[in-house]
């Protein structure tokens, strides 16, 4: 499911660049691991392997291209049973807002009460 995901972003930004040349594509699929990369000559160069560790899928990749404001930008990830998780990215990602307060507030309770067995 992983696999697919990322691949289908990996044609997004194929797609959205329809006037891109394929430098360099490669790609290896085995039945308990996979690897690939590609570089186009518009900037976007991607990176990503995977392979299967008991029944969970580990993937790791990274992802760069050029922005049209000119911008360089970079993305490396990992995606295994915690989901998918940004490791660096340029530029960095934004902060998220705080967690309102009464929000907080029931998370607190909650944890303070947890449930009975």
């Amino acid at each position: 499911m992983k696999f697919i995901i990322a691949f289908a972003c990996l044609l997004a930004v194929a797609y959205a660049n329809e006037d891109a040349n394929v430098l360099r594509s490669e790609a290896e699929v085995n039945v308990d691991s996979f690897k690939y990369a590609l570089e186009l000559d518009n900037s976007v160069n991607v990176h990503q392997q995977g392979e299967q560790q008991g029944e969970q899928w580990v993937v790791k990749g990274d992802q760069a291209w050029t922005s049209p404001e000119g911008v360089p930008v970079s993305i490396q990830y990992v995606a295994d049973e915690n989901g998918y998780q940004v490791l660096a990215a340029n530029p960095p990602l934004p902060t998220p807002p705080p967690i309102p307060e009464a929000i907080q507030r029931a998370l607190d309770w909650i944890a303070a009460h947890p449930p009975k067995e």
